[in-house]
């Protein structure tokens, strides 16, 4: 968590630490019943979006980029706390009080200094510009402030999954409150002399994001990021309307080598404690399974499970649950647990070595396959969902149950997170071999791009510093 700091004199921003006793929002704002509220909710967003990730030198980077646009001369008096979540998914929000998040997501896309302080500025000016709360209407604020938070992170466990996956908002702006905080944004930036062009760039990024994910066809777009602003290509240009009021492309600091420092070595996806996805396999080095699905399936892991969809509307659920190590596995299928369940259909099986049991289900126009397997003390569902008419049910079931299997002590040792590397191209070196070296992803060459923000056509040169996405 940091602590934006001020500069004055002829300081410049080398000289930016954290102070030992900086102003936050915590002292400016403790009368304040909103920042109150705001600062009541913390924790338990840090809870939704898998607490904070800590990271002194990334932090050190964050900071100084805050400290930067603090500077804005229109808002001498207004403090911010921004706190990195520990999440992969791509998000900034802004809560009243001057309470700023970014996610560990969102850095590993943005490709320098310039291109957060964007982000980070256009998250001020739904702060300074008071969005989503009129400032005449204090009782109502603080119904709103709460609501704001209440209703997205609740006690609806399915809510809170879907916030950690990045599908609900956590604050209502509008579409035309978007425009304005990128216009105040880019006009921020650019006064902290920062390249005005780098809010249009990001936004081609996220853009170039949400196409990557668009190909698999279980995304929700209405849930999308991108789905709560303005269309991408009207936004994009009128960011570059906005950036050419401050100069032409090029100018401005983009301050890339710092940033690439700070994020160097940044976890890069799912942590440890929920799994890996390799592919069309997942992988959990903690409970020691693993399984894959068939090919066209996309594998999508949260933290209440693991789901996976493909053609044909067929879709897998993989999770664990808790029971008595002396029941009965056919006796757990029939708890009732299952909707439409054919009590026929139950069959002990043994699957590479561990105990389970098949069974049939029907209900609603769909037909089910359900396997639990007990394995390593714990006890596992694989659930295959297939439409009435479907003749494909069996085929991929089988493919899937007969893949689950416990790893070995070394396989268990051998998993590494995905981090992002920050690597120098040497001469003769072309995007393709850059794309080749990653691990861990689909589609290298199309990922490589959108990670570094380059279009099609482009190209690299020696001595070029770019990201990729490395389990070392």
């Amino acid at each position: 968590m940091l602590a934006s700091c001020q500069l004055g004199g002829n300081e410049g921003l080398d000289a930016l630490r954290p102070s030992n006793n900086p102003v936050t929002v915590d002292s400016v704002t403790r009368n304040d019943r909103i920042a109150a509220i705001a600062r009541e909710q913390h924790p338990r967003i840090l809870a939704t979006y898998g607490g904070e990730y800590s990271d002194a030198k990334l932090e050190r980077m964050v900071a100084r980029v805050v400290g930067s646009l603090t500077l804005d001369p229109d808002n001498p008096n207004q403090t911010y706390q921004i706190t990195i979540l520990n999440s992969p998914n791509i998000n900034a929000f802004a809560l009243p009080g001057g309470y700023l998040y970014v996610t560990r997501g969102l850095l590993a896309l943005a490709n320098d200094s310039a291109e957060l302080a964007a982000v980070i500025a256009h998250e001020m000016a739904h702060v300074t510009a008071n969005h989503g709360i009129q400032r005449q209407q204090r009782q109502a604020e603080e119904v709103l402030a709460s609501q704001v938070v209440n209703d997205v992170l609740g006690s609806d466990p399915a809510a809170r999954v879907a916030l950690v996956r990045g599908k609900l908002r956590l604050a209502q702006f509008s579409r035309n409150q978007e425009l304005e905080a990128d216009a105040v944004g880019i006009r921020a930036i650019a006064r902290a002399g920062y390249d005005p062009f780098a809010a249009a760039r990001f936004q081609q990024s996220m853009a170039a994001h949400s196409a990557l994910r668009s190909t698999n066809s279980t995304v929700d777009e209405s849930l999308d990021f991108l789905a709560s602003h303005p269309n991408a290509p009207q936004r994009i240009e009128l960011a570059l309307r906005h950036a050419r009021q401050f100069g032409t492309p090029g100018s401005g600091n983009r301050d890339r080598d710092t940033f690439l420092a700070g994020i160097d070595g940044l976890l890069y996806g799912d942590t440890p404690q929920e799994g890996f996805v390799r592919g069309r396999t997942f992988m959990h080095p903690k409970l020691g399974v693993s399984f894959t699905v068939p090919e066209g399936f996309v594998i999508d892991n949260s933290a209440a499970a693991v789901t996976a969809a493909g053609p044909g509307e067929i879709a897998v659920r993989f999770d664990g649950v808790t029971i008595n190590p002396r029941a009965s596995l056919s006796e757990y299928v029939r708890g009732g647990w299952v909707a439409g369940l054919e009590p026929g259909s139950i069959r002990p099986i043994t699957i590479n070595g561990n105990e389970a049991v098949q069974a049939r289900a029907r209900a609603e126009g769909w037909q089910f396959d359900v396997t639990v397997i007990r394995a390593g003390g714990q006890v596992y569902r694989l659930l295959t969902a297939a439409p009435a008419a479907s003749t494909a049910l069996e085929s991929v079931a089988s493919q899937v149950r007969s893949s689950f299997q416990t790893l070995t002590d070394a396989e268990k040792t051998s998993l590494k997170p995905l981090r992002v590397r920050v690597v120098t191209v040497s001469a003769g070196e072309s995007m393709a071999n850059l794309a080749s070296r990653m691990v861990g992803v689909d589609r290298k060459l199309e990922t490589f791009r959108m990670l570094n923000g380059l279009a099609a056509g482009a190209t690299v040169s020696a001595g070029q510093r770019v990201k990729i996405i490395t389990d070392r």
